[in-house]
């Protein structure tokens, strides 16, 4: 975020706390990042919501537990752009 010129101090920590709250929230597992409002890597449409851990896939194949960071940094982009 700073690379971009953001502040890193406006990340929001938001806590799911049950399944009720992560159907209302569409959170598909953690964790989720969202660049307003929206998902910086957006999730499949057969995703189910739920208290979960959320895998993702690197740009390389590789499964990871947090997204890639060149996913991040284009979803930064794009809406530091819009």
């Amino acid at each position: 975020m700073s690379e971009l010129g953001l502040d890193p101090e406006e990340i929001a920590i938001r806590e799911i706390h049950t399944d009720e709250d992560a159907a209302r929230e569409r959170f598909v597992g953690s964790p989720t990042i969202r660049i307003d409002g929206r998902d910086a890597v957006p999730p499949g449409e057969d995703e189910p919501f739920g208290l979960t851990c959320r895998v993702y896939y690197r740009r390389d194949g590789r499964v990871s537990p947090t997204p890639d960071p060149q996913d991040l940094r284009e979803a930064l982009l794009t809406a530091a752009h819009a």
